[in-house]
């Protein structure tokens, strides 16, 4: 189980961090234990770009209880903690991974004690994905640097969770963003994020034997998202160019190697649970000035919007900034991050499957990644 020690720790990171201490880390009871097979689970708290405030969070089903902040409690001595902005987070084997995108580096955890036990340095880092033994990582390769002019294309590292040792890279598009896994092929989909106006538009393909790039296939500007469902589709968000262009879903038919269908519908973040693919949309434009924000659920096996809103009693004219989505695979209640303004903490809600809220609480700043603690969970 995780061993907090909150209180006998609050003193040693307070003389360890004195001047860099980010969140006082505290526990919080917010409902009654639930039994199951899953124990918890983590929430990966971005922190705004420079600030060096990302931080882990920790719901424990067993206690019913929410704490804040257990990195720094389980690892007093590191300096600045997590680092810069927390991008990704699986847990795989026996291990916690916390990609850190500005940091440059993926921190590994034992996933029982959050005790960090090696890192893997990988610049300007995205996302992850776990298949046979090895952690698939995203990379911008480059500088973090906006131009219309910028060429770097990124990459994906293999890295062997047995060493945690990089063990071979290939090259793919432009900025490459979130990458799934079918049928023995990695999916990549390639953002152009740096490169404004002139945007990415493909997916790349890389065979997980050769671990090289076979093709690109056109989707869509500025991808982000990319998910698969049991069925082999490939579901992949487009944010569009915040201004004529607006965010879109695609579904892409990986055996048929085929576009099956795209939605006008704006998804920033999405969590696919069985055959339901929940949906947040926070579609920004530059010209209105405002962020419009939807929540949706797609039944991958009709292809169709079964639900245009999930939240179903209101709670959603409350929550500022819908960030990021996540069900738990049992019970089935929807946990949705609420960013807020971006600098200051947010706040995660608990929905029941009817959508009607039963709890929430406050986190880090920008709640974005959760990652399910279980006796069969391997996977994020």
């Amino acid at each position: 189980m995780i061993q907090l020690l909150l209180t006998a720790l609050m003193l040693t990171v307070a003389s360890c961090r004195e001047e860099v201490t980010i969140f006082v880390p505290e526990e919080v009871e917010v409902t009654t234990p639930q039994f199951s097979s899953l124990l918890g689970f983590f929430v990966l708290n971005e922190g705004n770009m420079g600030s060096n405030k990302t931080t882990l969070d920790y719901y424990n089903f067993r206690t019913g209880r929410y704490s804040r902040n257990v990195f720094a409690s389980a690892n007093p001595t590191v300096p600045k903690e997590m680092g810069d902005v927390g991008n990704d987070l699986g847990i795989y084997g026996s291990k916690l991974y916390a990609v850190i995108n500005c940091s440059n580096k993926v921190d590994v955890m034992d996933k029982m004690s959050v005790k960090k036990i090696g890192q893997i340095n990988i610049p300007n880092c995205r996302f992850i994905k776990f298949y046979g033994g090895y952690a698939y990582v995203t990379s911008y390769a480059g500088p973090i640097e906006i131009s219309e002019e910028y060429r770097q294309h990124g990459y994906v590292a293999k890295v062997d969770t047995a060493t945690l040792e990089v063990v071979d890279t290939c090259v793919v598009g432009f900025q490459p963003d979130e990458l799934d896994i079918v049928n023995g092929k990695i999916y990549v989909a390639n953002s152009g994020g740096y490169m404004v106006p002139n945007y990415e538009n493909t997916v790349s393909v890389i065979d997980i034997d050769t671990f090289s790039e076979e093709r690109r296939i056109d989707i869509a500007i500025n991808l982000q998202c990319c998910r698969a469902d049991r069925n082999g589709m490939l579901w992949i968000s487009s944010r569009g160019d915040y201004y004529d262009t607006s965010s879109k879903l695609y579904a892409y038919d990986t055996r048929h190697q085929r576009l099956a269908k795209v939605f006008d519908r704006s998804v920033s973040s999405m969590w696919l649970d069985g055959d339901s693919l929940y949906v947040i949309g926070s579609q920004f434009s530059y010209v209105t000035m405002k962020t419009e924000v939807s929540f949706g659920i797609i039944n991958v096996n009709t292809m169709e919007l079964v639900s245009t809103n999930f939240i179903t009693d209101g709670t959603d004219a409350s929550i500022e900034m819908a960030y990021s989505v996540a069900v738990n695979p049992i019970t089935k209640e929807i946990y949705v991050a609420d960013a807020k303004d971006y600098v200051s903490p947010g706040r995660l809600y608990c929905f029941s499957p009817q959508g009607v809220r039963l709890w929430d609480v406050r986190t880090g700043d920008i709640p974005a990644h959760f990652a399910f603690l279980g006796e069969n969970i391997n996977e994020k």
